[in-house]
């Protein structure tokens, strides 16, 4: 989101000219630079703590070409998020790790109405006497013939 698409999201909730509205927002952002330079912090309830700390000088990598370089000590802005935003921030993960696991699932449908109900299933004979559970038939021998306990078409 950019500083414009912020001007018209407040001055269309509030009722403010866009005008209007870009002054006091940039009037807040210059306030927190300001306040940022002067004290070198700025808490801001609710949202978040903005503060200036000085990095120590380090030694680093070219990525380009891998020589190593010095870079020098030098003061940064960092943020640290208020219990509110991380909150919220938090709940967006949740919401997301819930759709990707509902989306994992396949979906469950219910048949179109006026179909027929699944096909039933007969029911397969008990196994001999003696049988290992799990195990194939073993078949029989009747009249002359051998059947292997499994129908079969030629």
């Amino acid at each position: 989101m950019t500083k414009k698409e912020i001007v018209k999201v407040i001055s269309e909730e509030i009722g403010l000219t866009q005008l209007k509205t870009k002054e006091i927002v940039q009037k807040t952002f210059d306030a927190i630079v300001d306040t940022l330079v002067t004290d070198k912090r700025i808490e801001l309830r609710n949202f978040g703590v903005f503060e200036v700390k000085k990095r120590a000088a380090r030694k680093a990598r070219n990525p380009r070409t891998g020589d190593r370089v010095d870079v020098e000590e030098k003061y940064v802005v960092t943020f640290k998020p208020g219990k509110e935003m991380e909150k919220r921030v938090r709940n967006l993960e949740e919401e997301a790790a819930r759709l990707n696991a509902a989306a994992s699932q396949p979906p469950v449908s219910p048949p179109p109405a006026g179909s027929a109900p699944p096909p039933h299933q007969t029911p397969q004979a008990p196994p001999s006497p003696g049988a290992t559970p799990g195990a194939p038939s073993m078949g029989t021998y009747n009249n002359g013939s051998y059947s292997s306990g499994s129908q079969h078409t030629p």
